[in-house]
Protein backbone atom coordinates (compact mmCIF):
# COMPACT_ATOMS: atom_id res chain seq x y z
CA UNK A 1 0.00 0.00 0.00
CA UNK A 2 1.28 3.47 -0.85
CA UNK A 3 2.41 5.24 2.26
CA UNK A 4 0.80 8.57 1.37
CA UNK A 5 -2.62 6.96 1.09
CA UNK A 6 -2.80 6.52 4.84
CA UNK A 7 -4.35 9.32 6.93
CA UNK A 8 -1.96 10.90 9.39
CA UNK A 9 -4.52 12.33 11.79
CA UNK A 10 -4.48 11.24 15.41
CA UNK A 11 -7.56 10.36 17.41
CA UNK A 12 -8.79 8.20 20.31
CA UNK A 13 -10.36 7.25 23.61
CA UNK A 14 -9.31 10.14 25.81
CA UNK A 15 -6.77 9.53 28.49
CA UNK A 16 -4.81 11.90 30.70
CA UNK A 17 -1.27 12.52 29.54
CA UNK A 18 1.39 11.56 32.05
CA UNK A 19 3.83 14.41 32.28
CA UNK A 20 7.18 13.47 30.72
CA UNK A 21 8.83 16.61 32.03
CA UNK A 22 10.72 19.01 29.77
CA UNK A 23 12.22 17.43 26.67
CA UNK A 24 15.92 16.76 26.92
CA UNK A 25 17.90 19.68 25.55
CA UNK A 26 15.33 22.37 26.40
CA UNK A 27 16.48 25.33 28.43
CA UNK A 28 15.71 25.12 32.16
CA UNK A 29 12.48 26.74 33.16
CA UNK A 30 11.22 27.57 29.68
CA UNK A 31 9.25 24.46 28.81
CA UNK A 32 10.16 24.05 25.15
CA UNK A 33 13.01 26.46 24.59
CA UNK A 34 10.74 29.52 24.71
CA UNK A 35 11.19 32.08 27.49
CA UNK A 36 8.00 32.47 29.53
CA UNK A 37 8.10 36.22 28.89
CA UNK A 38 7.51 35.53 25.18
CA UNK A 39 5.99 32.09 24.85
CA UNK A 40 3.89 31.74 27.97
CA UNK A 41 0.43 33.13 28.64
CA UNK A 42 1.62 35.64 31.20
CA UNK A 43 2.01 38.82 29.15
CA UNK A 44 0.70 41.65 31.30
CA UNK A 45 -2.63 43.12 30.30
CA UNK A 46 -3.25 40.72 27.45
CA UNK A 47 -4.23 37.39 28.95
CA UNK A 48 -7.43 35.86 30.20
CA UNK A 49 -8.33 35.12 33.80
CA UNK A 50 -6.02 33.03 35.98
CA UNK A 51 -5.17 29.70 34.38
CA UNK A 52 -6.88 26.58 35.69
CA UNK A 53 -4.09 24.01 35.45
CA UNK A 54 -6.53 21.16 36.10
CA UNK A 55 -9.03 22.05 33.35
CA UNK A 56 -9.46 19.22 30.80
CA UNK A 57 -7.71 20.20 27.55
CA UNK A 58 -8.09 18.02 24.47
CA UNK A 59 -5.21 18.00 21.98
CA UNK A 60 -6.45 16.52 18.70
CA UNK A 61 -3.51 15.20 16.72
CA UNK A 62 -1.17 14.70 19.68
CA UNK A 63 1.09 12.25 17.82
CA UNK A 64 1.90 14.72 15.06
CA UNK A 65 4.79 17.15 15.13
CA UNK A 66 2.68 20.11 16.28
CA UNK A 67 0.39 18.14 18.58
CA UNK A 68 3.28 16.53 20.43
CA UNK A 69 4.90 19.96 20.82
CA UNK A 70 1.65 21.27 22.30
CA UNK A 71 1.64 18.42 24.82
CA UNK A 72 5.23 19.27 25.78
CA UNK A 73 4.45 22.96 26.13
CA UNK A 74 1.29 22.58 28.17
CA UNK A 75 2.94 20.00 30.41
CA UNK A 76 5.91 22.30 31.02
CA UNK A 77 3.50 25.10 31.99
CA UNK A 78 1.95 22.85 34.64
CA UNK A 79 -1.27 21.68 33.02
CA UNK A 80 -2.19 18.31 34.50
CA UNK A 81 -5.35 17.21 32.70
CA UNK A 82 -4.40 16.83 29.04
CA UNK A 83 -6.67 14.53 27.04
CA UNK A 84 -5.46 12.69 23.95
CA UNK A 85 -6.76 9.93 21.71
CA UNK A 86 -5.18 7.76 19.01
CA UNK A 87 -6.75 6.88 15.67
CA UNK A 88 -7.33 3.32 16.90
CA UNK A 89 -9.43 4.69 19.75
CA UNK A 90 -11.33 7.47 17.99
CA UNK A 91 -11.79 8.09 14.27
CA UNK A 92 -12.16 11.82 13.77
CA UNK A 93 -13.88 11.18 10.44
CA UNK A 94 -16.73 9.49 12.32
CA UNK A 95 -19.10 12.24 13.45
CA UNK A 96 -21.04 10.03 15.85
CA UNK A 97 -17.85 8.79 17.50
CA UNK A 98 -16.56 12.33 17.91
CA UNK A 99 -19.82 13.38 19.54
CA UNK A 100 -19.66 10.44 21.95
CA UNK A 101 -16.11 11.41 22.83
CA UNK A 102 -17.15 14.95 23.74
CA UNK A 103 -20.21 13.68 25.61
CA UNK A 104 -18.01 11.43 27.74
CA UNK A 105 -15.51 14.14 28.76
CA UNK A 106 -16.11 17.56 30.28
CA UNK A 107 -13.65 19.25 27.90
CA UNK A 108 -12.74 22.86 28.69
CA UNK A 109 -10.50 23.71 25.69
CA UNK A 110 -9.58 22.13 22.36
CA UNK A 111 -6.37 22.44 20.34
CA UNK A 112 -7.27 21.26 16.84
CA UNK A 113 -3.92 20.09 15.45
CA UNK A 114 -5.21 16.93 13.74
CA UNK A 115 -4.99 16.94 9.94
CA UNK A 116 -4.23 14.88 6.87
CA UNK A 117 -0.85 16.25 5.78
CA UNK A 118 1.75 15.50 3.12
CA UNK A 119 4.10 16.92 0.54
CA UNK A 120 3.54 17.96 -3.07
CA UNK A 121 3.47 14.38 -4.36
CA UNK A 122 0.84 13.31 -1.83
CA UNK A 123 -1.31 16.40 -2.46
CA UNK A 124 -1.22 15.82 -6.21
CA UNK A 125 -1.92 12.09 -5.93
CA UNK A 126 -4.70 12.17 -3.33
CA UNK A 127 -6.47 15.56 -3.67
CA UNK A 128 -9.88 14.10 -2.79
CA UNK A 129 -8.51 12.53 0.39
CA UNK A 130 -6.87 15.80 1.42
CA UNK A 131 -9.93 18.00 1.01
CA UNK A 132 -12.49 15.48 2.31
CA UNK A 133 -10.59 14.25 5.36
CA UNK A 134 -9.50 17.70 6.48
CA UNK A 135 -12.97 19.15 6.03
CA UNK A 136 -14.53 16.29 8.00
CA UNK A 137 -11.98 16.39 10.82
CA UNK A 138 -12.37 20.11 11.46
CA UNK A 139 -16.15 20.14 10.95
CA UNK A 140 -16.71 17.17 13.27
CA UNK A 141 -14.51 18.60 16.02
CA UNK A 142 -15.77 22.18 15.86
CA UNK A 143 -19.43 21.17 15.77
CA UNK A 144 -18.98 18.65 18.59
CA UNK A 145 -17.12 21.22 20.68
CA UNK A 146 -19.97 23.69 20.23
CA UNK A 147 -22.68 21.09 20.84
CA UNK A 148 -21.07 20.06 24.12
CA UNK A 149 -20.46 23.56 25.46
CA UNK A 150 -16.75 24.00 24.78
CA UNK A 151 -16.21 27.76 24.68
CA UNK A 152 -12.51 27.91 23.71
CA UNK A 153 -10.91 26.21 20.69
CA UNK A 154 -7.78 26.87 18.66
CA UNK A 155 -7.62 25.76 15.03
CA UNK A 156 -4.21 25.26 13.41
CA UNK A 157 -4.03 26.04 9.73
CA UNK A 158 -1.24 26.60 7.24
CA UNK A 159 0.38 29.46 5.34
CA UNK A 160 -0.69 27.73 2.11
CA UNK A 161 -4.04 29.49 2.56
CA UNK A 162 -2.58 32.59 0.92
CA UNK A 163 -2.60 33.27 -2.83
CA UNK A 164 0.36 32.00 -4.83
CA UNK A 165 1.33 35.55 -5.81
CA UNK A 166 0.46 37.31 -2.55
CA UNK A 167 2.58 40.39 -1.75
CA UNK A 168 5.50 39.64 0.56
CA UNK A 169 5.51 39.48 3.51
CA UNK A 170 2.03 37.95 3.53
CA UNK A 171 -0.39 39.68 5.88
CA UNK A 172 -3.59 38.11 7.17
CA UNK A 173 -5.57 40.43 4.88
CA UNK A 174 -4.18 38.59 1.83
CA UNK A 175 -6.62 35.73 2.45
CA UNK A 176 -9.05 35.18 -0.45
CA UNK A 177 -7.47 37.88 -2.62
CA UNK A 178 -6.08 35.64 -5.38
CA UNK A 179 -5.49 32.18 -6.85
CA UNK A 180 -4.02 29.50 -4.61
CA UNK A 181 -0.94 27.39 -5.33
CA UNK A 182 -2.33 24.61 -7.59
CA UNK A 183 -0.31 21.75 -6.07
CA UNK A 184 -2.04 21.92 -2.67
CA UNK A 185 -5.23 23.82 -3.46
CA UNK A 186 -7.61 21.18 -1.97
CA UNK A 187 -5.68 21.16 1.32
CA UNK A 188 -5.58 24.96 1.40
CA UNK A 189 -9.32 25.24 0.77
CA UNK A 190 -9.97 22.86 3.66
CA UNK A 191 -7.81 25.01 5.93
CA UNK A 192 -9.60 28.17 4.81
CA UNK A 193 -12.88 26.43 5.61
CA UNK A 194 -11.56 25.72 9.11
CA UNK A 195 -10.94 29.43 9.67
CA UNK A 196 -14.43 30.26 8.44
CA UNK A 197 -15.99 27.57 10.61
CA UNK A 198 -14.40 29.15 13.68
CA UNK A 199 -15.48 32.64 12.65
CA UNK A 200 -19.02 31.51 11.85
CA UNK A 201 -19.52 29.75 15.19
CA UNK A 202 -18.20 32.87 16.90
CA UNK A 203 -20.61 35.13 15.01
CA UNK A 204 -23.68 32.92 15.30
CA UNK A 205 -23.17 31.25 18.68
CA UNK A 206 -20.85 33.58 20.60
CA UNK A 207 -18.04 31.03 20.79
CA UNK A 208 -14.36 31.93 21.24
CA UNK A 209 -12.82 29.82 18.48
CA UNK A 210 -9.50 31.15 17.21
CA UNK A 211 -7.17 30.27 14.32
CA UNK A 212 -3.42 30.45 13.83
CA UNK A 213 -1.55 30.04 10.54
CA UNK A 214 2.05 28.83 10.90
CA UNK A 215 4.85 29.27 8.43
CA UNK A 216 7.06 26.29 7.44
CA UNK A 217 7.54 24.21 10.58
CA UNK A 218 10.35 21.86 11.55
CA UNK A 219 11.65 20.12 14.65
CA UNK A 220 11.18 16.94 16.71
CA UNK A 221 8.57 14.60 15.29
CA UNK A 222 8.99 15.76 11.69
CA UNK A 223 8.53 13.43 8.72
CA UNK A 224 11.86 12.28 7.25
CA UNK A 225 10.42 10.13 4.46
CA UNK A 226 12.84 10.21 1.47
CA UNK A 227 10.12 11.18 -1.02
CA UNK A 228 7.40 12.95 0.95
CA UNK A 229 9.20 15.14 3.48
CA UNK A 230 9.52 18.91 3.40
CA UNK A 231 12.72 20.84 2.74
CA UNK A 232 14.38 20.82 6.19
CA UNK A 233 13.88 17.13 7.06
CA UNK A 234 14.77 16.20 3.47
CA UNK A 235 18.05 18.14 3.63
CA UNK A 236 18.89 16.95 7.15
CA UNK A 237 18.47 13.36 5.99
CA UNK A 238 20.46 13.93 2.78
CA UNK A 239 23.38 15.59 4.58
CA UNK A 240 23.36 12.98 7.35
CA UNK A 241 23.55 10.18 4.81
CA UNK A 242 26.36 12.00 3.00
CA UNK A 243 28.33 12.18 6.24
CA UNK A 244 27.71 8.49 6.93
CA UNK A 245 28.80 7.40 3.44
CA UNK A 246 31.73 9.80 3.15
CA UNK A 247 30.28 11.56 0.09
CA UNK A 248 32.21 14.63 -1.02
CA UNK A 249 29.25 16.49 -2.52
CA UNK A 250 25.55 17.07 -1.84
CA UNK A 251 23.29 18.29 -4.63
CA UNK A 252 20.38 20.60 -3.82
CA UNK A 253 17.47 21.05 -6.22
CA UNK A 254 17.15 24.48 -7.84
CA UNK A 255 19.34 27.56 -7.84
CA UNK A 256 19.43 28.04 -4.08
CA UNK A 257 18.10 31.60 -4.38
CA UNK A 258 14.45 31.26 -3.24
CA UNK A 259 13.84 32.64 0.24
CA UNK A 260 11.85 30.75 2.86
CA UNK A 261 10.83 31.27 6.48
CA UNK A 262 11.18 28.45 9.03
CA UNK A 263 9.74 28.17 12.55
CA UNK A 264 10.73 25.62 15.17
CA UNK A 265 7.71 23.63 16.28
CA UNK A 266 8.33 24.40 19.97
CA UNK A 267 8.04 28.10 19.15
CA UNK A 268 4.82 27.27 17.33
CA UNK A 269 3.42 25.47 20.37
CA UNK A 270 4.33 28.38 22.63
CA UNK A 271 2.60 30.80 20.26
CA UNK A 272 -0.53 28.64 20.25
CA UNK A 273 -0.77 28.61 24.03
CA UNK A 274 -0.17 32.35 24.10
CA UNK A 275 -2.95 33.04 21.57
CA UNK A 276 -5.35 30.70 23.39
CA UNK A 277 -4.69 32.54 26.66
CA UNK A 278 -5.29 36.05 25.30
CA UNK A 279 -8.19 37.86 26.92
CA UNK A 280 -11.11 38.17 24.48
CA UNK A 281 -10.89 41.96 24.51
CA UNK A 282 -7.21 41.87 23.56
CA UNK A 283 -7.75 39.27 20.83
CA UNK A 284 -10.73 41.13 19.36
CA UNK A 285 -8.86 44.43 19.38
CA UNK A 286 -6.30 43.02 16.94
CA UNK A 287 -8.63 40.94 14.72
CA UNK A 288 -11.94 41.29 12.89
CA UNK A 289 -14.91 38.91 13.10
CA UNK A 290 -14.39 37.78 9.49
CA UNK A 291 -10.59 38.16 9.42
CA UNK A 292 -9.63 36.67 12.76
CA UNK A 293 -6.72 34.34 12.00
CA UNK A 294 -3.20 35.12 13.19
CA UNK A 295 0.04 34.41 11.34
CA UNK A 296 2.75 32.60 13.32
CA UNK A 297 6.32 32.84 12.10
CA UNK A 298 9.71 34.39 12.74
CA UNK A 299 9.32 37.39 10.46
CA UNK A 300 12.67 36.60 8.83
CA UNK A 301 13.70 34.38 5.93
CA UNK A 302 16.83 32.78 4.44
CA UNK A 303 17.80 31.55 1.00
CA UNK A 304 17.80 27.83 0.33
CA UNK A 305 21.58 28.14 -0.12
CA UNK A 306 21.94 29.69 3.34
CA UNK A 307 19.74 26.94 4.76
CA UNK A 308 21.85 24.23 3.11
CA UNK A 309 25.08 25.81 4.38
CA UNK A 310 23.67 25.89 7.92
CA UNK A 311 22.59 22.26 7.72
CA UNK A 312 26.05 21.32 6.48
CA UNK A 313 27.52 22.89 9.63
CA UNK A 314 24.94 21.24 11.89
CA UNK A 315 25.54 17.76 10.46
CA UNK A 316 29.30 18.17 10.19
CA UNK A 317 29.36 17.69 6.41
CA UNK A 318 32.80 18.82 5.13
CA UNK A 319 32.19 18.48 1.39
CA UNK A 320 30.91 20.70 -1.40
CA UNK A 321 27.40 21.95 -2.12
CA UNK A 322 26.11 21.74 -5.68
CA UNK A 323 22.89 23.29 -6.98
CA UNK A 324 20.88 21.88 -9.87
CA UNK A 325 19.22 24.81 -11.69
CA UNK A 326 17.39 22.39 -14.00
CA UNK A 327 15.04 21.63 -11.09
CA UNK A 328 12.25 24.13 -10.34
CA UNK A 329 12.76 26.78 -7.69
CA UNK A 330 9.12 27.36 -6.88
CA UNK A 331 7.92 30.69 -5.52
CA UNK A 332 10.81 33.18 -5.17
CA UNK A 333 9.84 34.16 -1.62
CA UNK A 334 7.40 33.05 1.09
CA UNK A 335 7.40 35.10 4.28
CA UNK A 336 4.62 35.81 6.77
CA UNK A 337 3.85 39.23 8.17
CA UNK A 338 3.80 38.54 11.92
CA UNK A 339 3.12 42.10 13.09
CA UNK A 340 -0.34 41.12 14.41
CA UNK A 341 1.11 38.43 16.69
CA UNK A 342 3.95 40.73 17.77
CA UNK A 343 1.40 43.38 18.75
CA UNK A 344 -0.29 40.70 20.86
CA UNK A 345 2.91 40.17 22.85
CA UNK A 346 4.66 37.16 21.30
CA UNK A 347 7.78 36.67 19.17
CA UNK A 348 9.74 33.57 18.18
CA UNK A 349 12.92 32.98 20.16
CA UNK A 350 14.57 29.84 18.74
CA UNK A 351 17.22 30.74 16.17
CA UNK A 352 17.48 28.72 12.97
CA UNK A 353 20.82 27.05 13.67
CA UNK A 354 19.86 26.28 17.26
CA UNK A 355 16.57 24.81 16.07
CA UNK A 356 18.25 22.77 13.34
CA UNK A 357 20.66 21.26 15.86
CA UNK A 358 17.69 20.27 18.01
CA UNK A 359 15.90 18.74 15.01
CA UNK A 360 19.03 16.87 13.94
CA UNK A 361 19.55 15.52 17.45
CA UNK A 362 15.98 14.17 17.41
CA UNK A 363 16.45 12.64 13.95
CA UNK A 364 19.62 10.82 15.00
CA UNK A 365 17.87 9.58 18.13
CA UNK A 366 14.96 8.35 16.00
CA UNK A 367 17.37 6.36 13.82
CA UNK A 368 18.67 4.72 16.99
CA UNK A 369 15.14 4.13 18.27
CA UNK A 370 15.57 6.56 21.15
CA UNK A 371 13.54 9.58 20.03
CA UNK A 372 11.10 10.93 22.58
CA UNK A 373 7.75 12.62 21.92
Amino acid sequence: MVRDSQPRHDLARARPVVSPGPREGSRPGDGDGVPPSQGGPEVAGSTDHARDLTAPIYIAGHRGMVGSALVRRLTALGYTNLLTATHAELDLLDQAAVNRFFADHAIDQVYLAAARVGGIHANNTYPADFIYQNLMIEANLIQAAHAHGVQKLLFLGSSCIYPQLAPQPMAEAALLTGTLEPTNEPYAIAKIAGIKLCESYNRQHGRDYRSVMPTNLYGPGDNYHPENSHVIPALLRRFHEAVCTGADQVTIWGSGTPRREFLHVDDMAAACVHVMALAPASYQAHTRPMLSHINVGTGTDVTIRELAETIARVTGFPGQLAFDPSKPDGTPRKLLDVSRLKALGWEASIGLEEGLRDAYEWYRASLAGNAGP
